[in-house]
């Protein structure tokens, strides 16, 4: 029979990331049924859905020894993709910025007397639902331009194991190998910009661009104050109108110490259209004092990139959809959906819903050029419904 053109794509994509060097055959085409799966429009994120939409050969029951306990590195292979992402990023001449956030893949819980319950889930607050919801809390890293983000690096947040967020964060930021001829900057949300995540990106030579709690401590004139209450002093004249893409802001600019830190710049900000009251304050920090207040905004806007991640990876390619139950198999799912973002995006050199709209098309013409030839060749009928799943 004929192979599938489109999974002729996904191939020669391992094969340009030096994937099908360092997994045995098996596994290589595993990965490419998988990818197929994950990219069509449809995927719930089931075992059962791969097997179907990727028209795999053999029975579903492979895939789930495939994710629990074939003995395939899937460390290696995001390894190998970090490699190529940061090849990929780093020929442009642009800042490079690495955005850190969390998110949680929400399950159900299961009843007490469960016997085969999702390994590794946990109550987590979500800030989305207000409240706290059963699942997986991860922690995840984002390399990206002013003009392509790609999905980097993730760890499972497990409060048994005593390792914190910031823990997580600071171990994927440390195995971060960039060129030092790029200025790198580290943006997070509030949550995390902690004295020693600092220092740990400083110790790298990377500057920090993250928004500040309302209540951190600054020193204004060796004074310390919280940034809410020095806000209270700020008089319009005081700030300056600074615009970033659509938005106006107006900005105070405070430069000196703040708690963590002997030196740093953080703007107030308000929207322009808001009143500048305390609970319309934002408080954005750069450890690069030779930033101006527009490029600071602007270099922080780019934060937006992992939260489109976030929720795109869900609504298209089920990051939450599994229903895996072994830890490792989780992990293992988790790193195939970067794979398949990432290829997604490589494809299309744009973005992911763009790259996925392109595989999605690919699918559909390689499958009417596969029946068309196989017609040609007089294959029977029913040998190709076989193939496709559709007997």
């Amino acid at each position: 029979m004929n192979r599938l053109a489109h999974h002729q794509g996904i191939y020669k994509f391992f094969f340009t990331l030096g994937l099908t060097l360092q997994l045995s055959k098996p596994v290589i085409k595993h990965l490419i049924h998988i990818v197929d799966a994950l990219t069509t429009k449809g995927f719930s994120g089931t075992l059962t859905d791969v097997h179907h939409w990727s028209f795999h050969p053999n029975h579903r029951t492979t895939l789930r020894h495939f994710f629990t306990k074939s003995p395939w590195d899937e460390e290696r292979l995001l390894g190998k993709l970090q490699e190529w992402i940061l090849r990929r990023i780093e020929r442009k001449n642009q800042p490079l910025f690495v955005s850190i956030d969390d998110t949680i893949c929400q399950k159900t819980k299961p009843s007490s007397r469960a016997a085969h319950a999702i390994q590794g889930c946990d109550w987590h607050f979500s800030h989305k639902d207000h409240q706290s919801v059963w699942g997986h809390s991860l922690v995840w890293l984002m390399v990206h331009t002013m003009t392509q983000a790609f999905p980097f690096a993730f760890r499972l947040y497990d409060k048994a194991a005593g390792t914190s967020k910031v823990d997580l964060a600071m171990e994927m930021l440390s195995s971060l190998k960039v060129k030092p001829d790029h200025p790198v900057y580290v943006l997070m949300d509030s949550w995390y910009p902690s004295k020693t995540l600092i220092e740990t990106c400083l110790s790298k030579g990377f500057h920090v661009i993250a928004m500040l709690k309302a209540n951190r401590i600054l020193y204004p004139k060796g004074i310390a104050v919280q940034a809410k209450q020095f806000a209270r002093y700020i008089e319009l004249q005081d700030t300056r109108l600074v615009t970033v893409g659509q938005e106006r802001y107006r900005v105070y600019r405070y430069e000196g110490a703040i708690h963590g830190l002997d030196d740093a710049v953080v703007l107030l900000t308000w929207k322009a259209a808001q009143p500048m009251t305390p609970e319309h304050l934002h408080c954005i920090l750069s450890t690069d004092r030779e930033l101006s207040d527009e490029d600071i905004l602007r270099y922080y806007a780019q934060r937006w990139s992992i939260e489109c991640f976030f929720r795109q990876a869900k609504d298209q390619l089920k990051l939450d959809g599994y229903r895996v139950r072994h830890v490792r198999a989780v992990k293992r799912y988790w790193a195939v959906v970067l794979l398949a973002c990432v290829y997604s995006i490589a494809e299309s050199q744009q973005t992911l819903s763009a790259g996925l709209e392109l595989l999605r098309s690919r699918k559909g013409h390689s499958l009417v050029e596969f029946i068309y030839n196989a017609a040609k060749q007089d294959i029977p009928i029913d040998v190709v419904k076989k193939q496709l799943h559709v007997a």
